[in-house]
């Protein structure tokens, strides 16, 4: 019998680890002009674009409805081709429900090297990706596919949405209370698994959580009291609170022990197994962190730096929450069978924009 090929032995990086750090992406966009207004009489027109960072464009349509336009894309995470197409598409749908939308159909982006990799375990990654558009209820419509040096999937996503119900990161208000509807943790798990120092067990937990989609985004977007959300990619937990923070004009402040982590978390942080983008996050953000009531500086910091940065793909979505309707909205997660707890809390302005404690 051939020995099964690993795909992540192709790929110099991993999920969205491939991520392109934050203070470069910052520079790669700086000097791009502004985005250009809708044509006709205003009716149409761009609501949403990149200056927030958020997760999707949105497009005003008329009559009260916008269409969300997202695409993403990565290096594979798992070695299992029809696995890494499930992962992929759940990450990429993400960005519809985490601007508070319902996905209507997506397309493929397919590169593979077809000198190095036959060509069916790239029918194994469509595979997996029409199994979560089932699961979403879309058609996977079509595509586009290259020869390429590395694999790399991803789908380009359409979606739609009342506008009254868009959900955006830069919407926080002083006061909102934070959730997080996944663990983090995927990360280090997978590149653990890369080099196989992971438990099939939590692998196995990593894999479920990320092939799990963030459908209850679209429920969220009809609770007013749902202040802002977005979801938790590549540039970690950490990345994105700044990013809704600096969007905002507000700070944070959070409990690092109440944060949801994976199971068995604490055994790769001792072992000091993360993913190379780990410290490029913590690297472009530090100076915006402040952190405070750390008792062990040398392994609880440590531990907070290595969880809050990890790289999450198809990561959970980040909940801003008016504090008057804290309750009311944990029940809702219950009956959506998704169990939350509150992290921290939207706080004033002032010149460190997450404290940790």
């Amino acid at each position: 019998m051939p020995e099964k090929i690993k795909l992540t032995q192709f790929s110099h990086g991993a999920g969205c680890g491939c991520k392109i750090a934050p203070n470069k992406l910052e520079k790669i966009l700086q000097h791009n002009p502004p985005s250009p207004p809708g044509e006709g009489s205003g009716v149409r027109s761009l609501l949403v674009g990149y200056d927030t960072k958020d997760d999707a464009a949105v497009y005003d349509i008329g009559n009260g409805r916008a269409i969300i336009s997202t695409t993403d894309f990565f290096m594979p995470i798992v070695d299992d081709a029809f696995d890494f197409g499930r992962i992929a598409a759940a990450n990429s749908i993400s960005d519809v429900y985490a601007m508070g939308g319902k996905p209507l159909m997506a397309i493929a982006i397919l590169g593979w090297p077809v000198e190095k990799l036959p060509a069916e375990l790239a029918q194994q990654v469509l595979e997996g990706a029409r199994k979560i558009c089932a699961e979403a209820g879309i058609p996977l419509a079509g595509g586009h596919s290259i020869d390429s040096p590395e694999p790399i999937f991803g789908l380009a996503v359409t979606g739609e949405v009342e506008i009254k119900n868009i959900k955006r990161n830069s919407t926080a208000t002083e006061g909102c209370k934070l959730f997080l509807t996944k663990p983090l943790g995927v990360g280090m798990i997978a590149t653990a698994h890369k080099r196989g120092l992971a438990p099939a067990e939590d692998f196995e937990d990593a894999v479920k959580f990320m092939t799990q989609l963030n459908s209850i985004g679209y429920e969220l977007g009809k609770l007013d009291y749902v202040k802002a959300m977005t979801d938790v990619t590549g540039f970690g937990l950490l990345g994105h609170l700044i990013e809704m923070c600096e969007g905002s004009g507000v700070s944070a402040e959070i409990e690092y022990s109440k944060i949801p982590l994976m199971q068995n978390i604490s055994h790769y942080v001792s072992k000091m197994i993360y993913p190379d983008i780990t410290f490029r996050n913590w690297n472009s953000y530090q100076k915006k962190v402040s952190m405070v009531g750390i008792s062990n500086p040398d392994q609880q910091a440590g531990g907070a730096i290595l969880t809050l940065c990890d790289p999450q793909t198809s990561g959970g979505l980040l909940l801003a929450v008016d504090p008057r309707y804290e309750n009311e909205f944990i029940a809702h997660a219950k009956i959506h069978q998704i169990t939350l707890n509150n992290f921290g809390v939207i706080t004033s302005k002032n010149t460190t924009l997450v404290a940790i404690n």
